[in-house]
């Protein structure tokens, strides 16, 4: 690594002025102010501690700096990853010589839990190594003794074991999840956390640097690690890790990554700027520790990056007391988990500051040392967004209410680990008359009545939910159905590509993105069969547009059972157009080389100044759009209906939406299913007005479940749930109020998992029936269109009611 010049005091000076004369701070200024020295150090310094009062005085916190006290439970010292400064981690063999145990076992989990609880602790602090049973057999064997498949099902099972029974709060570190992961431990963590460190891709490529040999620590992985936290909904703890050979460009990036998933989603409830410390029996033991200047230069510009609104963390035992006064000055405002029991077990040989003496200390610096729960204060203000109902009733009894931080004089006791029962008060007479209505004739309500049912909440959205459960179950029974399936993205495939260039470079006349092949084709298909899906849905504009009809061929000659469900009317217009033949023509030429049904995806709102709004203008039209979904309905060719909801558009224009669907269908019957998908703005690009919702509220997302059931009954029997964007605890109420059906499971595989979107959200059969179990519903595979999962049966055989071959 070449050492980046210093810059000279008219630069940092120059950076200085900028950040204070415009509030803002880009990459360049961040990395010329790490250089900051003397009288710009100091100036640098006032600058990140003004704005972080800034941002306490605006949370209602003048004044406090925050900490979390906590029990730290070392699941299991063994991992997978080899990272050259760690001390924590034991293989198999260390552990037997010292007489420990592989996992700390259930019971002596519980006594350091509850020995926590009587000094105070609120927080269980689970820290493990990444996924050890990839590694170590002797893993794999104690952890199948035991009935857990994982060590991620074993963290679950302790999770709930701790809020039971000693009323802790868990706060789960456990390396690398996959976004299905973090969906089965929500429920039962407030929060969660793992470090990103760094982003530099040279320290983990590169032999004998420090994380060489750790497959979880890949940049790249670590860094959708974030966002998945993010689209789950989860107040999530991340930082670096200073002074392990990263540089200083490294650093600026890191927090502006961090930066830019907070943006997306936020969901960064703290940022932790750690430095180094250099340990004995590692391979980095003689490397120096990282010095002080820099540190709080770099805690200075965390602040400026992230904002008067973050949690900088700085951990106070990886500081010589007398030196925190400093950090503080940079810009901390929270000092991290403070354990008065345990050790720090990832740090060892540094000591947790005596609370008394801690307390001082900030109170010397001008700040008042405060309780946090392991959930920041803004995420336990609003519950229903970041917390689990099952987690509601253990955070509210721990919770200060005026301030959301922790209340210092609670009990700390086990409560049951349940959902909180619906709140079931008096109805609203008008909804009550309504819903007796809708019972007799749900889709005979007036569109009135189904805008006021649009805006229900508590007890008079329960009575909707039971309503629309009941006709789901006179409609379709009780199982929960699903398909296995996987995605293609059509814009990466290229008929004339010979070789498979699926992970090598980019042609320089072509995107840059990693091109799918023929070959590299056959592959995908060939994996998702052997993985038992019967269905692959292509979505995307090809790059030539004869590619269009050679995709459906192709995978038809690969797989000639396949279901193939592909192309959005945007898609099938563009191939029209650019082929110069007739959407209709285009649709028959399509349906002749093996496609089976179309995806009705693209409709969001059926308002053209909605759509015009959402897409600047790139959207078709509504009519045609309804031109197309109805020209593929009339040649035999099924497709989704579908709605994107929770942005500009008014309930009576979710309600003209649904209108429209069930004026098509009664002229085709060409719907399968309806999938009500929420807007989710960190996914989508387009400006919207300030007024603009970021995305739905759960009352609102389980109202216009229910409605969309009670409408659409007699015409679209089939409702499913988007779970990619609910996620699993949201699916299970709305599977609860109306909707029957989970989707596809979207397999990636392991040859490119990225070869389609939502890449990395996948969910196995076993799931589904998990899920399902816990709300007391059974689950069902399925064909593409609904019709019964048979392995005898081909989805090509014309009697299959799951074809679509021949017309309505």
């Amino acid at each position: 690594m070449k050492t980046a010049p210093l810059c000279t005091t008219k630069q940092i000076r120059d950076a200085l002025q900028r950040v204070e004369s415009t509030g803002t701070i880009d990459r360049k200024d961040a990395e010329i102010l790490l250089h900051s020295r003397g009288d710009e150090f100091n100036r640098l310094l006032h600058l990140a501690g003004r704005l972080r009062d800034e941002g306490l005085t605006e949370a209602g916190r003048p004044g406090i700096i925050t900490y979390s006290k906590k029990v730290f439970l070392p699941l299991t010292k063994l991992c997978r990853d080899r990272c050259h400064y760690c001390v924590f981690v034991e293989t198999p063999g260390q552990l037997a010589s010292k007489g420990e145990p592989m996992f700390m076992e259930a019971e002596e989990l519980l006594d350091v839990a509850r020995r926590g609880a009587s000094f105070g602790c609120k927080e269980a602090l689970f820290t493990l190594g990444d996924r050890p049973e990839d590694r170590w057999p002797a893993a794999r064997e104690w952890l199948a003794q035991r009935g857990y498949q994982s060590t991620l099902d074993y963290v679950k099972a302790m999770a709930v074991l701790v809020l039971e029974e000693t009323g802790l709060l868990p706060h789960l570190n456990p390396g690398v999840m996959t976004w299905a992961e973090m969906q089965k431990l929500r429920p039962v963590a407030p929060s969660m956390g793992m470090m990103l460190e760094t982003t530099s891709v040279r320290l983990w490529s590169e032999k004998g640097q420090p994380h060489y040999g750790s497959p979880d620590k890949e940049p790249k992985l670590r860094l959708r690690v974030l966002d998945d936290a993010g689209r789950s909904r989860i107040p999530f703890t991340t930082g670096l890790l200073l002074g392990i050979g990263e540089s200083n460009a490294e650093r600026v990036d890191a927090l502006f990554e961090i930066r830019g998933a907070h943006e997306r989603y936020g969901h960064i409830q703290e940022i932790i700027v750690q430095n180094f410390r250099a340990k004995g029996r590692t391979a980095m033991r003689d490397k120096p520790d990282f010095a002080l200047h820099e540190y709080a230069a770099v805690v200075a510009v965390a602040r400026l990056v992230m904002g008067p609104e973050a949690v900088i963390q700085a951990p106070p035992n990886l500081t010589d007391e007398a030196e925190l006064a400093l950090l503080v000055k940079a810009g901390v405002n929270d000092w991290g988990g403070v354990s008065p029991l345990t050790p720090d077990h990832v740090n060892p040989e540094r000591p947790w500051p005596n609370l008394t003496a801690l307390s001082q200390l900030t109170l010397e610096t001008g700040y008042e040392l405060r309780e946090r729960l392991t959930a920041h204060p803004k995420f336990v203000a609003d519950p229903t967004t970041w917390i689990d109902t099952r987690l509601h009733a253990h955070v509210k009894a721990l919770t200060d209410q005026p301030s959301r931080l922790a209340n210092e004089q609670a009990a700390v006791l086990g409560l049951p680990w349940r959902s909180e029962a619906p709140k079931t008060g008096q109805i609203t007479p008008d909804i009550s008359s309504i819903l007796r209505r809708a019972t007799r004739n749900p889709s005979g309500l007036s569109d009135a009545d189904y805008v006021q049912l649009l805006a229900t909440e508590h007890s008079d959205l329960e009575a909707l939910c039971q309503v629309a459960d009941d006709v789901r179950k006179q409609t379709v029974g009780d199982d929960v159905t699903y398909v296995i399936n996987r995605n293609i993205d059509a814009s990466m495939f290229l008929s004339q590509l010979k070789g498979p260039p699926a992970s090598g470079p980019a042609r320089e006349d072509l995107p840059e993105v990693n091109h799918i092949s023929i070959p590299v084709l056959t592959g995908l298909l060939d994996e998702a069969v052997l993985l038992g899906a019967t269905e692959v849905c292509v979505q995307g504009a090809v790059h030539n547009a004869a590619d269009y009809l050679k995709l459906i061929s192709s995978i038809r000659s690969c797989q000639p059972h396949m279901h193939i469900h592909a192309y959005r009317p945007s898609e099938i217009m563009d191939g029209a157009a650019r082929l110069g033949i007739s959407v209709i023509d285009f649709l028959e030429q399509l349906k002749s080389r093996g496609l089976n049904s179309v995806p009705g995806t693209g409709a969001k709102i059926l308002n053209d100044r909605i759509r015009n709004t959402l897409s600047d203008k790139t959207d078709p039209p509504v009519s045609d759009w309804i031109g197309v979904i109805t020209a593929a309905h009339m040649i035999g060719l099924k497709s989704t209906a579908t709605m994107v909801y929770g942005h500009i558009e008014s309930p009576a224009e979710q309600i003209e939406h649904l209108r429209t669907l069930v004026a098509i269908q009664d002229r085709t019957g060409g719907f399968t299913e309806f999938i009500a998908m929420p807007y989710l703005h960190a996914e989508n690009p387009a400006q919207l007005p300030d007024a603009a919702r970021k995305r739905p509220a759960v009352p609102e997302t389980r109202a216009l479940h229910a409605v969309a059931r009670l409408l659409l009954d007699g015409r679209i029997d089939n409702h499913q749930t988007a779970w990619t964007k609910h996620g699993f605890a949201l699916s299970q109420q709305l599977l609860q109020g109306g909707a029957n059906d989970f989707g596809g499971l979207l397999l990636d595989g392991r040859l490119n998992p990225e070869a389609g979107p939502e890449a990395h959200r996948t969910v196995s059969p076993t799931d589904v029936a998990q899920l399902c179990s816990e709300i007391g519903r059974p689950t069902r595979q399925r064909t593409t269109n609904y019709g019964p999962f048979s392995e005898q049966r081909t989805l090509s055989d014309p009697n299959d009611p799951g074809s679509s071959h021949g017309h309505n």
